[in-house]
């Protein structure tokens, strides 16, 4: 992609606007993103049509439209392609434009900021009675950023979003991104103290702010972060944060910071399920807000609402329909007709797939998504001590403001470390992702599905480039 195109240009600012209106307005980001993708297709579909990457994709999509006219409820799972199919094409057009770690810092740091309003918002509904005035509300349900009295279920956060594990998904990415910042943050201070110098790039929370003054900021917004998601009373939310801090102390050699998350995960974990008298000791220093939702001891559930029956109920479909699948969107009435109970998805990503669009096409969309993350983890695995930062390549495209470089790395087949860190982020943040669906399903919420595809686009889009500079 040439410097000299500068619809490219309008691209790259009408991504970065988008992703800083979707979660607080998801209606008026959306057309921005829609704009972006309309522009890339038109400049780069000889690129998107060339990579081998999206022609699974491409497969994938016909197979999803021929599968609709045979599914059982064919009207439910011609709806359920718009939770794929749309997606599908974010995918292929923004992996053409996101190609530099520094493009992925940038559009985190953007994410980051966003989340500080709605974990504002989401205190305000819990402890100030903040609420969506009548007057306003059917025009702030159709933006998609009405407040809920006292959130959904009541006492538990909600923020914005719809329902509590919502907000729980979208906190955990926005923790595990701002976390990835203030590791960042927290290394340039310490090569500025050590070198005497200036930061290579400048934060756009803080554009002209000193490194501490950054690092104290994005600590804020992870703590705040951290707190919300807590108050989301979300377990998957709690596991996740906990897995995603010993995964940064790994990766970090931190291991004053995997002992202490490992220490508290497990005084909880055993304040809940451990045996007498342990479990009582234990209890004596742990919250009981934390190990009585573990234990579910607050909450009566009827058997048809227990997530293991949701399972064992999508694993009876998939053996029946193995190859096809029963039809997208197709779970929600097929178990409303056997046990009288409305359930939207079986609390299960993986298992909804194979019970509605089969076996084989679960397997191929599940090893499409595990290459690339395969392939991120190849990049990471490239170091090279004496490699100095690259900036960000304005070969590729420019940034919606300017962002000072130092020289290119002597060797492009080594990262520096730093870019390696935000692709390890992103990474993290994926993961999280897919972990979060194994108990729950967040697809059919478009923000958590766009954002969802835009970091493996990003991802994607980083080490495809990454190869093809080292390729001979």
């Amino acid at each position: 992609m040439s410097i000299k195109d500068q619809r490219l240009h309008n691209a790259w600012n009408s991504i970065q606007l988008g992703l800083l209106l979707f979660p607080l307005l998801p209606l008026v980001g959306a057309i921005a993103l829609l704009w972006a993708q309309f522009v890339i297709w038109r400049r780069q579909y000889r690129t998107i049509f060339r990579r081998r990457l999206n022609w699974v994709l491409i497969i994938l999509s016909g197979w999803l439209v021929v599968m609709s006219l045979f599914a059982y409820y064919r009207r439910d799972a011609w709806l359920g392609l718009f939770n794929f199919v749309p997606f599908f094409g974010l995918f292929v057009t923004f992996s053409v434009l996101l190609q530099t770690p520094a493009q992925l810092r940038r559009l985190a740091q953007i994410l980051v900021f966003t989340s500080v309003p709605i974990t504002i918002a989401g205190f305000g509904q819990l402890y100030w009675g903040w609420a969506t005035p009548k007057a306003w509300h059917d025009i702030l349900v159709t933006l998609g950023c009405a407040i809920v009295p006292q959130g959904n279920p009541p006492g538990r956060m909600t923020s914005i979003f719809m329902y509590t594990n919502v907000l729980g998904a979208y906190l955990a990415i926005a923790f595990i991104l701002s976390v990835g910042l203030w590791i960042e943050s927290f290394l340039e201070k310490s090569k500025v103290k050590s070198q005497k110098s200036k930061l290579f790039y400048p934060s756009p929370l803080t554009p002209r702010s000193s490194p501490l003054t950054t690092q104290i900021l994005l600590g804020a917004i992870v703590l705040g972060n951290l707190a919300a998601l807590i108050l989301t009373n979300s377990r998957n939310a709690w596991a996740i944060a906990a897995i995603a801090a010993i995964a940064f102390a790994v990766y970090q050699g931190w291991h004053w910071l995997l002992v202490g998350v490992s220490a508290i995960a497990t005084a909880i974990v055993g304040a809940a399920f451990s045996p007498p008298p342990l479990q009582q000791w234990l209890r004596l220093i742990v919250p009981a807000y934390f190990w009585q939702r573990l234990t579910d001891q607050l909450y009566v559930r009827p058997e048809a609402t227990l997530r293991t029956t949701q399972w064992r109920f999508a694993w009876n479909l998939t053996l029946q329909r193995p190859w096809t699948g029963w039809g997208l969107r197709n779970f929600q009435p097929l178990y409303m007709a056997q046990t009288q109970t409305w359930m939207g998805h079986p609390h299960n990503l993986f298992l909804m797939l194979t019970a509605e669009i089969g076996l084989p096409a679960t397997i191929v969309f599940c090893a499409w998504i595990g290459w690339i993350l395969f392939q991120s983890i190849q990049f990471l695995a490239k170091r090279s001590p004496d490699s100095c930062t690259g900036g960000f390549d304005r070969k590729i495209i420019p940034s919606l403001t300017d962002i000072p470089n130092k020289p290119a790395p002597t060797d492009s087949r080594f990262p520096h470390h730093s870019d390696r860190l935000i692709v390890f982020t992103y990474l993290v943040a994926v993961c999280a992702y897919l972990l979060f669906n194994t108990t729950d399903v967040t697809i059919f919420d478009a923000r958590l599905n766009t954002l969802f595809w835009i970091l493996l686009a990003a991802i994607a889009g980083v080490t495809q480039r990454h190869q093809e500079r080292i390729l001979p």
